[in-house]
């Protein structure tokens, strides 16, 4: 829930400044803000909360932690990168194919319960995939008109 508050916040933030500096609303500059400042934020979480989302991910994936890590930074680059117009489009498709990619994550914690957070087996369980698998269909969506040229 918290990603998507800090995805619209910083979207409307963002196209106040964009109409007040530029003087027209750039609803595609805002989204891609918006989604870099979500990034950002998701990514930090990869280094807090490592223990909790190892945890999250399938058993028969090795390097756990790394993987955490790893997932992170290139959270971090696809924030930066979605800011360059130059290759916004193929940051998009690759960040679609992100975000398919780490569902199973997510999938796996509420069907065990994980808690991101602890790794603890006391999460919000599986209902949170009504909200979770709608989120990250919503967060594709966003990403691809965002950055439609």
């Amino acid at each position: 829930m918290k990603p998507l508050f800090v995805l619209i916040f910083t979207f409307v933030i963002s196209l106040l400044i964009l109409k007040y500096t530029a003087q027209r609303l750039d609803y595609q500059l805002a989204g891609r803000i918006g989604m870099a400042s979500m990034l950002v934020f998701t990514a930090i979480g990869h280094f807090l909360f490592m223990e909790g989302m190892s945890a999250m991910i399938p058993s028969f994936i090795p390097f756990k932690k790394e993987l955490v890590v790893f997932t992170g930074i290139i959270e971090m680059v696809f924030a930066i990168a979605l800011l360059y117009s130059k290759h916004q489009t193929l940051v998009a498709w690759l960040l679609i194919a992100f975000f398919v990619l780490v569902l199973p994550a997510n999938i796996k914690a509420a069907i065990h319960h994980i808690d991101y957070q602890t790794g603890h087996q006391d999460g919000p369980g599986v209902s949170y995939l009504w909200f979770r698998v709608p989120l990250q269909l919503f967060f594709i969506v966003w990403v691809f008109f965002a950055s439609r040229r």
